[in-house]
């Protein structure tokens, strides 16, 4: 399996991907990674495939977002095909977009997400470093992983790239 930077070329397979993944909201997801495409808060180097055997298995993005004003980073969807869950697909992704994040000098990536699975990466409840999410009942689910450049000064509430505000 290799992880990679999405081409253009991309795009359909991790429409498809992404579908499939999320097949219980049909299009949902699928309109949200295309409108952050379009939306000033994405960072080509943070929307990364996964690929195997020439095929798109899997993808992550990570979309520019604030705290209170200062950088930061929201990581999501995380699409994997359903034949290819619970195979490190998404842990591989997961690790490529922290380590990435990291090596840009982003201080933070922030998730909502189940803690049991994400806090294998080192996330852990937002609210442990000051910081609360958009709409407060995400509060048991929203979650933070402070990376190198991270400064215990940053904290408020987390602000999304704006598509993520029409859901």
């Amino acid at each position: 399996m290799l992880i990679r930077r999405e081409t253009p070329a991309d795009v359909e397979a991790i429409r498809a991907v992404t579908g499939a993944a999320f097949a219980a909201n049909p299009g949902g997801e699928v309109r949200l990674v295309d409108e952050l495409r379009a939306d000033t808060g994405w960072i080509p180097a943070l929307s990364l495939v996964a690929e195997a055997d020439g095929e798109v298995v899997g993808h992550v993005v990570c979309t520019r977002g604030s705290v209170d004003g200062a950088p930061a980073l929201g990581l999501g969807p995380l699409s994997v095909l359903p034949a290819r869950q619970r195979t490190g697909v998404g842990k591989a992704l997961v690790h490529t977009a922290l380590g990435v994040a990291d090596g840009l000098g982003e201080p933070l990536v922030v998730l909502l997400g189940d803690p049991a699975y994400y806090s294998r990466f080192g996330f852990r409840l937002a609210s442990t470093l000051g910081i609360t999410p958009p709409i407060p009942e995400w509060a048991p689910h929203f979650q933070a992983r402070p990376l190198s450049s991270h400064h215990p000064a940053l904290r408020g509430t987390f602000h999304y790239a704006h598509p993520f505000t029409t859901l």
